[in-house]
């Protein structure tokens, strides 16, 4: 950092802010608890593997060996303890429940092959090992596990092959080919799921040219792989499709291509000075480049404290680990030490997609799937996260035969938002005023983001000094696109000579588990009804106004609100047992930041597979046997899913003073555009929730923020201004340079 100015007056203030208002007992035990929520160190893995591959009888492999008929791990990550267990540890200051790992293994080598997970503990130094279920006992068919790199090099090959049998009508087309290519080759994107019923195992692959940003250079040529047998020797091509024509084979498109029966396309000759996809500058600018814009700085360092995997700020404190599986999620969330939520978790994102080509209908990416969280790439400071960001680096087991380090992957941050959290102007209507007072809007952010193939979804949760969190996902990276076709235009976008960008709808589905001052929570929600009132002083005359109409939701079912249905204003949940000064109830609402809608209608076949997001919020009973509602076997299975949102409401449980969570769903439909190239902005594609307080305190907490100003006139007229923090600010910047790695390996 550059020289920074710290006077006394901000040593004390520091001092002040960092000695929190909360017991220092409790401190020390969410402080102390915070570890039974951190991920596995690469030590704990590296211990699971070993004692693994030692049982005999699971017959253990590595998991990069070329075979497909193997017995290897796939992922492994922290197995969270049961809530009660690790309450104890939090709030009594107990002993914490030994560490434990959630295993996946594929079985290959055996007769019925088939996904088994386990728990295995404790750790760092494991004993023993048991088998973990699901809800309802469903077992794991093994066509439903995530794809790997092993079997993607096997489908590489068939690849090869296809495409040296159609090599003249990729090079006369497009002038690419896929092998022997030197600077004009040809890559690939797979698309899932995998076939159209369970047990099925084929995959349509699009053919792109291998230029920075090739998701957006289709070549029109697409191919249907089935690759259900373990043996790559008996994989089949089942069908190809080019240029609005299917074949049956690679053959019978050549052979009517070579006849002159099958329609040509060529693509405009290849142009490798056409910047259409990448980053690079174009085009006139009006900022001057000279100069760096604004930068966020901390004049006399950071405000917040982390400790491993445990954060606190300005009356905040939690705990955060990155799933592997679907990603980034808070534990014991608490403000001037009570709890607000005990888990605030991404479980799910989906996009699917309409289109003309095979690879765009069948679109449906369910990204858990893809072990959305081990795409947590490095984070770039100045441009993911600010200079000063406090950045984390974050270790992932899956498709690997060790640990892997993502460098820089998790960052948290304070940043003002530029907006006062609150402020008035008092006029005295006579050219002047009576005062002035503001409290400017600080903000700590934590972020990861996942690279799920072309698209970049930024994961955040922001914490606001008045007991306000927003969670917040910003959608950016490359539009999924396909080939052009005239009937496209009823799908999407013309982006290209030969490009359509398909309309496709987000999701994202998040996971709230709130303790509104105690486990025992009731849920409402809140409405407004207009009403006919006698005008009590002026007989004979009605007037109408809105009156508050609440609704107690007793049961699961009751709150389990569809898309397409009226949605109350406010949704309330609140302890019925403690009460604030004003004798209101302690509550919390969530407030939504979407415009999401349903993505299939109700039971058409993959949509069963995401049951939740026929719903932008369902509420029930906390269970550890529901700890998450989707799973990494989705993608590959969503007509028979191994985790079921829908039966977590089926059985229409009572949810009158229990401990409840949410399942909050948020989205946006995309339609792509122009300037959607050469990639997708955030701007205008952030959605999220707040948890915002409501009468869970006296009054405004932010009170307690030293930061607040206030301006009256003086005696002489001069303005006579009072604060509690330094007066003069200072500045400093780093004097690094830009410097980013990009690299993960194992470790």
């Amino acid at each position: 950092m550059g020289s920074c100015w710290w006077g006394p007056l901000a040593i004390l203030l520091a001092m002040m802010s960092s000695s929190l208002s909360w017991a220092s007992r409790d401190r020390e035990w969410a402080n102390h608890g915070a570890s039974m929520f951190a991920d596995l160190t690469p030590r704990e893995m590296r211990a699971v593997r070993d004692f693994l591959h030692e049982q005999k009888e699971l017959g253990l492999t590595l998991a990069k060996s070329a075979a497909l008929s193997k017995n290897s791990i796939l992922l492994m990550e922290l197995h969270v303890p049961r809530k009660h267990e690790a309450l104890r540890a939090l709030d009594r200051g107990q002993a914490k429940p030994p560490r434990q790992a959630r295993v996946v293994v594929q079985f290959g080598n055996q007769a019925q092959p088939n996904i088994t997970e386990y728990i295995v503990g404790p750790l760092p130094f494991p004993k023993s090992f048991e088998v973990k279920t699901f809800k309802g006992g469903r077992p794991i068919p093994f066509e439903s596990r995530p794809i790997t790199t092993v079997e993607y090099d096997h489908l590489v090959k068939v690849l090869e092959r296809v495409a040296e049998k159609a090599r003249r009508l990729l090079h006369e087309t497009s002038g690419f080919t896929f092998t022997d290519c030197g600077d004009r080759c040809l890559t690939f994107s797979d698309i899932a799921p995998r076939g159209l019923a369970a047990g099925e195992r084929r995959t349509w692959v699009m053919l792109q040219k291998f230029v920075e940003g090739y998701f957006i250079h289709p070549v029109g040529l697409e191919v249907l792989i089935n690759h259900r047998d373990l043996d790559p020797t008996k994989w089949t091509v089942d069908k190809v499709w080019y240029n609005s024509q299917y074949f049956d084979s690679v053959e019978e498109l050549m052979e009517g291509y070579d006849k002159g029966t099958v329609e040509k396309v060529k693509l405009p000759e290849h142009d490798p000075n056409d910047l259409y996809s990448t980053f690079i500058p174009r085009g006139r600018s009006n900022t001057p480049s000279n100069i760096h814009g604004p930068k966020l700085v901390e004049p006399q360092g950071p405000r917040y404290h982390v400790d491993g995997n445990f954060v606190e700020y300005a009356g905040w404190s939690f705990a955060f680990r990155v799933r592997s599986s679907a990603g980034l999620a808070i534990f014991d969330l608490r403000f001037n030490g009570e709890r607000v939520a005990y888990e605030v978790s991404l479980q799910e994102a989906v996009a699917f997609y309409s289109g003309d080509t095979p690879a765009a209908m069948q679109t449906k990416y369910i990204d858990a799937g893809w072990a959305m969280g081990t795409s947590d790439f490095e984070l770039a400071p100045g441009i993911d996260c600010p200079e000063i960001a406090t950045f984390k680096d974050m270790y992932h087991y899956y498709d690997t035969d060790k640990p892997v380090r993502f460098r820089n992957a998790l960052c948290i941050f304070e940043m003002t938002t530029a907006m006062p959290l609150r402020r008035h102007f008092n006029s005295d209507f006579k050219g002047g005023y009576n005062f002035f007072a503001g409290l400017e809007n600080h903000v700590l952010v934590i972020r990861t983001t996942s690279t799920v193939y072309n698209y970049d979804y930024i994961w955040d949760f922001h914490f606001y000094q008045n007991g306000v969190m927003e969670a917040r996902v910003s959608a950016t990276g490359y539009i999924h696109a396909t080939f052009f076709t005239p009937n496209g235009l009823n799908y999407g976008t013309k982006v290209y000579s030969y490009v359509l960008g398909n309309l496709h709808t987000h999701l994202i589905h998040y996971k709230v588990d709130l303790d509104i001052a105690g486990r025992e929570n009731n849920f409402e929600s809140i409405d407004l009804k207009f009403v006919n009132v006698s005008n009590p002083w002026s007989p004979g005359h009605v007037y109408q106004q809105a009156a508050l109409f609440k609704t107690q939701h007793e049961t699961e079912r009751s709150a389990a609100f569809r898309f397409g249905k009226k949605f109350p204003r406010y949704v309330h949940f609140y302890n019925p047992h403690r009460e604030n000064k004003w004798g209101h109830k302690k509550g919390y609402r969530i407030q939504f930041n979407s415009h999401g809608r349903s993505v299939l209608p109700k039971g058409w076949k993959e949509e069963n597979g995401i049951s939740w997001s026929r719903y932008p919020l369902a509420v029930t009973r906390h269970k550890d046997s529901e700890a998450q509602s989707s799973s990494i076997y989705t993608q590959n299975n969503p007509w028979e899913p191994t985790v079921s949102f829908e039966d977590y409401i089926r059985n229409n449980e009572n949810i009158t003073e229990q401990d409840l969570v949410a399942w909050v769903t948020v989205g946006f439909l995309h339609v792509p555009h122009s300037e959607d190239i050469p990639n997708t902005a955030t701007p205008g594609n952030a959605v999220g929730f707040f948890l915002r307080p409501y009468n869970f305190f006296d009054e405004d907490p932010s009170l307690a923020s030293r930061s607040t100003i206030i301006v009256r006139p003086g005696p002489d007229g001069q303005p006579k201004i009072q604060r509690w923090t330094p007066e003069v600010v200072g500045h400093c910047v780093t004097e690094k340079p830009f410097t980013y790695n990009g690299t993960y390996a194992g470790v």
